[in-house]
């Protein structure tokens, strides 16, 4: 049976995860995934990970092109993703509508979950919003919660025990946890709106299952998938 590799962004989590299997029926190849926060992904391909594709934001697809790591001819937009904010299913869900209403509910959280700033697009986001909204690093330090990638936040924030708990990623990430829900995004200055790209890699060994699969990922038949996980065109 052939089989190719994956290596995403967690984003893309849920939309891979609903389109496997029928692509595996489709076609008789297995899509193998790995998905992490997008620096660790992309670290991982720079140094030697192998792989037949790869799901990234656009900015670092663009670059591992330039860095002859993925084929730009086969490279196309999965769609937008925005930033939000998470609670634990069941509890009482905050306005996060103004940058007021954010700052109240970050302020009177007793956890707020993320992941890493230095590997992800929305740990380090919210570490600037934080600084935009004046609060400081120090009064949230015992607070604020920092794992690997978005799926070990969100596991963790389903589980934590605390008053008014937050959680802050992508909103397909949210959506594909389980036990946790969209409480909204981030408002207005404060938001973030990441495009997503898809890409064939320079060492797959499968470059036709690759790209088959790419277009099962943003053909027409799975556009109202990709609207219901998150992704906007």
């Amino acid at each position: 049976m052939p089989k190719i590799k994956m290596l995403s962004g967690g984003a893309v989590q849920g939309l891979v995860a609903q389109l496997q299997e029928s692509f595996l029926t489709e076609t008789g190849c297995e899509v193998e995934c790995v998905f992490d926060a997008v620096g660790a992904i992309k670290d991982g391909l720079v140094d030697g990970d192998k792989a037949d594709l790869v799901a990234l934001t656009d900015a670092q697809i663009t670059q591992m092109g330039r860095d002859g790591h993925v084929v730009m001819d086969s490279a196309r937009i999965l769609g937008v993703v925005k930033t939000g904010v998470a609670v634990r299913k069941g509890d009482q869900v905050p306005d996060v509508s103004t940058s007021a209403a954010l700052e109240a509910a970050l302020l009177a959280a007793e956890g707020i979950y993320i992941p890493d700033p230095e590997q992800s697009t929305a740990g380090a986001h919210i570490l600037k919003v934080l600084s935009k909204l004046g609060i400081d690093g120090d009064e949230l330090a015992a607070r604020l919660h920092i794992f690997p990638n978005g799926e070990e936040a969100m596991a963790e924030l389903a589980k934590a025990k605390g008053k008014g708990l937050l959680g802050c990623i992508q909103t397909t990430e949210i959506r594909f946890a389980p036990d946790v829900v969209v409480a909204g995004l981030l408002p207005g200055n404060l938001g973030l709106a990441t495009i997503y790209t898809v890409a064939v890699t320079t060492q797959s060994s499968n470059p036709v299952y690759a790209a088959q699969f790419i277009s099962k990922l943003i053909g027409p038949d799975a556009a109202p998938l990709r609207m219901a996980i998150g992704f906007e065109a």
